[in-house]
């Protein structure tokens, strides 16, 4: 029986083209600004520090972080602290309406459904947990975060790794086996997996002929009473 239900955003609950389209742009274009007018406040400081040790330059100026963060935008890279300045320069753009956070149509619906019926509701996404909470916060469908029970970020580990699966069971504190987690990467789910977990592969495109896991095309599908 499933209790909890853990799921991903990009290419999940959104389309990843929100997210490459939208808010990296967004971030990109704002981040010198924004790294130079608010690096004294408390969080961004720890931020930008954090970004300064993950890439071996600790004494690193505010101009060098920056072109550190730029490079780190460049190449995708899932760092702790890019994300969490991410979430910050975003919120400004849902707070003045520049943006609204994508949701399939599905989506919603779905998560209603399964709240309803007793099951808990959670997030884990490379995007700092601020950062998902904004995006269900300014949602398409407006503010449902209140559906949801807790986030996860990559502060709990990497999303391919097994240890990061088995760190969130602890903190829901429900057996592996009664959590389901949803994403459209395999190798995330064979983590999830690995650590015991069901895990079903939502795909809003060509099916993953590499991935050994039960793959649907939508939330519609999702049945947790038959998993």
């Amino acid at each position: 029986m499933i209790r909890a239900i853990v799921t991903d955003i990009e290419g999940t609950t959104s389309d990843i083209r929100f997210v490459h389209n939208i808010l990296f742009p967004y971030a990109r274009q704002h981040l010198p600004d924004f790294v130079r007018d608010n690096a004294q406040q408390p969080d961004v400081a720890a931020a930008l520090q954090s970004v300064r040790e993950e890439a071996g330059q600790p004494q690193a100026d505010l101009a060098g972080v920056t072109d550190i963060l730029l490079g780190f935008m460049d190449q995708d890279r899932k760092s702790t602290g890019l994300k969490a300045l991410q979430g910050m320069i975003w919120r400004d753009g849902y707070v003045n309406g520049n943006f609204t956070g994508h949701l399939y149509p599905d989506v919603l619906p779905a998560l209603t459904r399964w709240k309803a019926q007793g099951i808990e509701l959670y997030v884990y996404s490379s995007g700092s947990v601020a950062a998902q909470k904004l995006l269900f916060g300014y949602s398409d469908e407006g503010d449902i975060t209140g559906l949801f029970s807790g986030y996860f970020d990559t502060h709990v580990g990497a999303k391919r790794e097994v240890a990061a699966y088995r760190t969130i069971a602890a903190e829901i504190g429900q057996p592996a086996e009664q959590l389901l987690f949803l994403s459209d990467i395999h190798q995330e789910l064979d983590a999830a997996a690995e650590a015991g977990w069901q895990t079903l592969q939502l795909l809003r495109g060509e099916a993953d002929s590499e991935s050994r896991h039960r793959q649907v095309t939508d939330f519609f599908q999702i049945n947790p009473e038959s998993i």
